[in-house]
This record gives C-alpha cells, sequence and structure tokens, in this order.
C-alpha cells in the first residue's frame, strides 16, 4: 500500500465518521433529511462507481464514489426510523428529484462510460438543490459536521487521482463543489456573524 492508497482509506474513515454524525442526529430526531435528495445521491453515486468500473478507472479513487452512495443510503433508511426526522417535501423537491431521474435515464441510453459518469454527476447535482435550499433556509435541520468531513475527505483523495480524465476526476470535482455550497448553506450566518464581529473589533 503507498501513500495514496492510505489517502483513501484516510478519506474513507473520515467519511463514515462523518455520516455516522448525520446518522445519529437523524435518528435523534435533531436533523431532518430530505429525502429527494438523501435517496438520489445514493443511486447516482452508485451508478457512477459501476461506471466507473466499467471504464476501468482506478479502484482506489472509485472508492470514495461508491461511499458516496453507499453512506447516503444510509442516512435515506435512516430518515424511515424516527418519524421526527421527517422532513416535508415540496413539488420544487419533486421537480428537482425528476430532473435527477431524467439525467439517469439519459445515461442508460446512451453507451458511454464518460458520459454515464457525467450524467450522474448531473444527476446528484439536481439531487442537492433540495438539500441546499433547505440549509439555506433551515440550518438547524442539518447536521453541518458531516458535510465538512465529506469536503475534507474529497480533498484528501485528489492527490490521489492517478489520471485526469473524466473517469477518475470528474465525480471528485463535483463532490468538492457541492460539499463546499452545503457548507456555506449551513454555516453562512455563523460566517457573517463572525465577520461582523471582526469588523466592529477593528473599528
Amino acid at each position: 500500500m503507498n501513500f495514496s492508497h492510505a489517502l483513501v482509506i484516510l478519506s474513507a474513515v473520515i467519511s463514515i465518521a462523518g455520516s455516522y454524525a448525520y446518522i445519529r442526529d437523524t435518528l435523534a430526531g435533531k436533523t431532518k433529511p430530505n429525502r429527494i435528495s438523501w435517496s438520489m445521491w445514493a443511486l447516482a453515486p452508485l451508478i457512477g462507481t459501476a461506471a466507473a468500473l466499467y471504464a476501468h478507472a482506478d479502484i482506489w479513487a472509485t472508492v470514495r464514489i461508491f461511499l458516496a452512495g453507499f453512506l447516503p443510503l444510509i442516512v435515506f433508511i435512516a430518515s424511515f426510523i424516527n418519524r421526527q426526522s421527517f422532513w416535508k417535501l415540496t413539488p420544487f423537491d419533486f421537480l428537482c428529484g425528476a430532473c435527477s431521474v431524467l439525467a439517469l435515464i439519459v445515461w442508460g441510453l446512451i453507451d458511454s462510460p464518460q458520459y454515464a459518469i457525467l450524467l450522474a454527476a448531473v444527476g446528484d447535482g439536481f439531487a442537492s438543490i433540495p438539500t441546499i435550499v433547505k440549509a439555506w433556509k433551515f440550518p438547524e435541520t442539518e447536521t453541518g459536521i458531516t458535510y465538512l468531513a465529506s469536503f475534507v475527505a474529497v480533498v484528501l483523495i485528489i492527490p490521489s487521482i492517478p489520471r485526469w480524465d473524466i473517469e477518475n476526476s470528474a465525480f471528485q470535482i463535483y463532490l468538492l463543489i457541492v460539499n463546499a455550497l452545503l457548507l456555506f448553506a449551513v454555516y453562512k450566518k455563523r460566517i457573517f456573524l463572525r465577520t461582523r464581529r471582526v469588523e466592529m473589533v477593528s473599528k
């Protein structure tokens, strides 16, 4: 096992720890996951994993994609255990879910692993919108540490990417962007509050 493989393992451990925090808060009724987002977050990366393996992508880099699907699947299942963790879905949520499913259907009609990975990322992106909106409006319904852990985990994966092509890097780049957006949505109030405090002190 070389240094790159060690980074993948460390990334996986961080991802699992972050997901554990989200699952714990969901079971306690503190966090209320959007089921549209978490179900599609599970489906799209798992399809991306299959496509990456079919395209002979590096197995170590593909592990991160697999975890990006498997861990949300556990969160989705956990959301049904505690009724207090239920988040009421809106037509907008279902519209985003439909767009996500459509992207995956198009993937099934195109015989190209590269396009499959890109479409899986697009589908995952549509699925992210409801949770980004929810986190922006109601940050208290989210477990921010999970997105921080996911962001750090992706950063650790970057040096282990053997080739910067679609098969090995496209989904990693997407995960980096979406987790950054989720982090900002959850912690924006704290960020702005600290900025104001610093400005007041400097005056």
